[in-house]
């Protein structure tokens, strides 16, 4: 008798809470994701040495920029996550159980990628709003004047969390295309942070070249960054993306919005899901 759909949910949601490494990944994005806001709302001082009443754009992109601030460092533990989840299962051999339940797979296949979107989705948003909720009055006290329940606030910092959600299920496909934890960690933090590193210092090098720029643009965490980027703030990809942090000059003479860079991302996500599918239905477990 084949199993159901809601039963494969279950069991999947059985085998995630219960291993070890998934509650420690959650754990530590929980607390990145409330930690890094609070302590640079605490220390940083955002309106310079006369200390101005910040309102409006000015205010929204700061608060928006803090709240936001640990999803670069936390998206990397869910990529670590996404592949594990998967990976695991045929280091164990436990797969073998998984798909005599389920000798379709898709269920399965479905099953696993659905709890991994929806565990991750509620511990990043708790944790973003828990952090924006702390966030607020502490920059209310630095006369940072901000509503979050102004639509250019609200959505960025949802789309934070769909981002980590994003990020764990392309993670989750690469983890299921290669079947190896280390190579799935691998080409995922290879995408997510070596790529557009390259391609900073290839735009540095190449003077007067935007290609590598433009390239970097449509990269998962360039074109994911605008789901948390604030809305008025045009360099929202360079502030916000992993590329920044580590320093690259982005030349692009591509620019994308929440929207756009929810829709590249998505397909990108899509693409490696229906290739990992496809793989998992021919391959021998």
């Amino acid at each position: 008798m084949r199993l159901s759909f809601p039963r494969l949910v279950r069991s999947e949601w059985i085998k995630l809470r219960s291993i070890r490494s998934t509650v420690w990944c959650f754990a530590i994005l929980f607390v990145l994701n409330i930690g890094f806001p609070i302590l640079i709302a605490s220390v940083g001082n955002f309106g310079g040495a006369t200390n101005p009443h910040l309102s409006g754009d000015s205010a929204g992109t700061i608060a928006v920029t803090v709240t936001t601030l640990g999803v670069n460092f936390t998206s990397l533990v869910v990529a670590v996550l996404g592949v594990l989840i998967i990976s695991g299962e045929y280091a164990t051999g436990m797969v073998r159980g998984t798909f005599t339940a389920d000798p379709r797979r898709t269920g399965a296949f479905l099953a696993k990628a659905l709890v991994l979107a929806i565990a991750t989705f509620v511990v990043s948003a708790a944790s973003t709003w828990i952090a924006a909720l702390a966030i607020h009055p502490i920059l209310a006290n630095k006369n940072i004047d901000f509503s979050l329940g102004d639509s250019k606030i609200f959505l960025p910092i949802l789309g934070s969390s769909v981002y980590a959600v994003l990020i764990a299920l392309l993670a989750f496909g690469i983890g299921s295309l290669v079947r190896a934890t280390a190579a799935g960690v691998a080409i995922t933090l290879g995408v997510l942070l070596v790529a557009p590193l390259i391609l900073n210092i290839l735009t540095a090098l190449l003077s007067g070249t935007h290609w590598p720029a433009d390239v970097n643009t449509f990269l998962p965490a360039s074109a994911g960054s605008q789901l948390f980027a604030y809305a008025s703030d045009t360099s929202a990809a360079a502030t916000n993306g992993p590329a920044a942090a580590q320093g690259g000059a982005t030349a692009s003479t591509i620019t994308l919005n929440g929207w756009q860079g929810f829709g590249i991302l998505g397909g990108e996500v899509l693409a490696v899901g229906i290739a990992a599918y496809i793989l998992l239905k021919r391959r021998d477990a």
